[in-house]
């Protein structure tokens, strides 16, 4: 499968956009991150379109549980596939050239296509920008590191429902997976 192609001899730059939902982001969303992480949407828009305006690529990868997930054992119910919550925020809706990645675990890999398209793509670089940064942020850097691709995370454009969680997570993505935290 084909998702897009690059120009011979230009390295690509793929940003990955995780999780920004409606039941994260939106006031009354299942697992609500607060008031402080819609601070990150006016950074995210800026990268996206850096992104887009250097001829990079832009993959959002969001949640989109069965009605029954076991996931649910652990979180409260949130981005049920088809619901209003599992919708991107209006802000950051993405455009037809845009891929979307449905991940139904905290690991964007697992189950999904991501790593065959990032295989396919062979990024220069991947950026990370989403919620929440001690979750599936962390898991996506882990997944990204362990295949070898360079990694930067932008600390302004990641956030989490818990800061302590959070800072410890920026730190774990520098020191122990060797990304870079910008």
């Amino acid at each position: 499968m084909i998702f897009f192609k690059k120009a011979p001899d230009k390295p690509v730059k793929i940003l990955l956009v995780i999780d920004m939902l409606k039941d994260f982001m939106a006031e009354g969303g299942a697992l609500y991150c607060g008031e402080d992480s819609r601070k990150i949407i006016p950074f995210i828009e800026k990268k996206i379109e850096e992104y887009r305006a250097s001829g990079g690529r832009v993959i959002y990868v969001c949640d989109a549980h069965a009605q029954n997930d076991k996931e649910f054992s652990r979180f409260e119910r949130h981005a049920v596939k088809g619901s209003e919550g599992a919708e991107v925020i209006d802000e950051l809706k993405p455009r037809p050239e845009d891929v979307v990645i449905e991940k139904t675990t905290v690991k964007p890999f697992y189950g999904t296509e991501l790593a065959m398209l990032l295989k396919e793509i062979d990024p220069a670089e991947v950026g990370v920008v989403g919620v929440c940064t001690s979750i599936c942020i962390i898991e996506a850097v882990s997944d990204l590191r362990v295949r070898g691709y360079r990694t930067v995370v932008y600390k302004d454009g990641v956030a989490d429902f818990d800061e302590k969680a959070h800072e410890h997570a920026l730190k774990q993505i520098a020191d122990v997976y060797g990304a870079e935290v910008v």
